[in-house]
């Protein structure tokens, strides 16, 4: 009887074991998904994701100009800056190689200005609203296979919203483009990413967000990732070090932690997110 038992178990955990997806030692961190745009998460074909989340961020420093604001003194000054958001994000899995995202949030955010400016600048602005919107079409160019990194990018459309409100508001459509090089190794996955994005004021193209990346599976539960970013306004003065975890709750359901610490003195100090990732497959 208990050989009988014996033999049972070990043939339904055989069975049960050859059903599990069999992913190359390259794609053990990721797996075989498409790269969206949020922290260490692959999406794959047919599969719906769900990312509601909040965040704070908070900036002791925050360089401003304010004539770019209409008050009519060409000077850069260090206010105070205070925010918090509210936001939903989703993405579908068309193929193996195209997923597309959308995005948008309930933004409430304070400013003070600095003591050394003497323009017509309020001495507080206060501004809150639905806005931060954006849609991305995000595809996988070409694979990792040997030596050769996966190859991939991202085209993000952001229209105009909130167009009196300086906190908080997009006064023209704008569009970026992003991409990226991954690559598996024994000890994580490593990504370099950056984005070309078009300077209105200067009226030129200008590399973006540039960032390197570490991603690591640290058990089937849990992953880890630390990275380097900055050059969003395409000056190299704005780097943030971002560290991120996530842990799956259930099958369909995976808590994620990022935290985003200045590096710089142009860099915002704090940006913490946390939020609840939904998998629909």
């Amino acid at each position: 009887m208990i050989r009988a038992t014996l033999v049972l178990t070990l043939t339904v955990t055989a069975a049960l074991a050859a059903q599990q997806p069999q992913v190359p030692p390259n794609l053990r961190d990721r797996g075989t998904g498409v790269r969206t745009s949020e922290f260490q998460t692959y999406i794959q074909r047919g599969q719906l994701l769900v990312f509601p989340s909040v965040s704070y961020s908070r900036d002791h420093n925050l360089e401003y100009n304010p004539l770019d604001w209409g008050y009519g003194t060409a000077m850069d000054l260090r206010g105070t800056f205070r925010s918090s958001n509210a936001q939903l994000w989703a993405a579908y899995g068309v193929t193996d190689w195209l997923a597309i995202e959308v995005e948008g949030s309930y933004l409430s955010a304070r400013f003070q200005r600095s003591p050394q400016d003497t323009s017509a600048t309020p001495a507080q602005i206060q501004n809150s609203g639905f806005g931060d919107y954006a849609a991305q079409v995000r595809v996988r160019m070409g694979q990792e296979r040997g030596h050769r990194p996966e190859i991939w990018g991202a085209l993000e459309v952001i229209p105009g919203a909130n167009r009196r409100k300086i906190l908080i508001g997009d006064k023209i459509m704008d569009m970026k483009a992003e991409f990226g090089l991954t690559r598996g190794y024994h000890f994580g996955t490593m990504t370099l990413r950056t984005t070309v994005e078009y300077n209105h004021v200067d009226h030129h193209w200008d590399l973006g967000e540039t960032s390197l990346e570490y991603l690591r599976q640290i058990t089937p539960a849990t992953r880890v990732f630390i990275a380097i970013e900055g050059g969003e306004t395409g000056a190299p003065d704005e780097w943030v070090l971002v560290t991120a975890a996530q842990w799956r709750l259930t099958r369909g359901a995976f808590l994620k932690f990022s935290n985003g610490v200045g590096l710089m003195s142009k860099s915002t100090d704090w940006e913490p997110q946390v939020g609840v990732l939904l998998l629909i497959p």
